[in-house]
């Protein structure tokens, strides 16, 4: 009996091992670089929209970014786009301003900096790239609202 209980510890370890290795063979052949180098876009970037902003394809989807952030630096102490998009920069920069949820903490209180949730920009806004998907996909984009 401990001989059986065993085999199949051993079985079930063996097999757990082995999907590891395949998942992350699967993930490191999705990336053009090594996991622990800089990721940054190649010369396929390319901004094909209209004057103002871009279309979304679904309710709250986070706005794109129309122009490469490729030399940015976001990190924890740093963060260049606030540099123009912060709301005392905004109007002489001519860009966007931060929409005011950024301003809210945890419990919805207003804030005069970004909150701590909200800053690291890249992790909700992209760049647009012109680029084949990583995976198949039949997303379709919603239809627009009527009045």
């Amino acid at each position: 009996m401990k001989k059986l209980v065993f085999a199949g510890i051993t079985a079930l370890v063996t097999v757990l091992t082995l999907g590891s290795f395949v998942l992350a063979q699967e993930v490191q052949m999705m990336r053009s670089t090594p996991i622990d180098a800089d990721n940054r876009l190649g010369a396929d970037f390319k901004w094909e929209g209209k004057e103002g902003r871009m279309q979304r394809n679904y309710r709250q989807q986070p706005p794109l970014v129309p122009h490469s952030i490729a030399q940015y630096q976001i990190d924890t102490r740093v963060n260049q786009c606030l540099g123009c998009h912060d709301w005392t920069k905004a109007g002489a920069r001519g860009a966007p301003t931060l929409s005011m949820t950024h301003y809210l903490d945890r419990e919805g209180n207003e804030l005069d900096h970004i909150a701590g949730t909200r800053f690291f920009c890249n992790q909700c806004h992209v760049p647009q790239a012109d680029v084949s998907p990583l995976v198949p996909n039949v997303f379709e984009a919603s239809s627009p609202i009527e009045n």
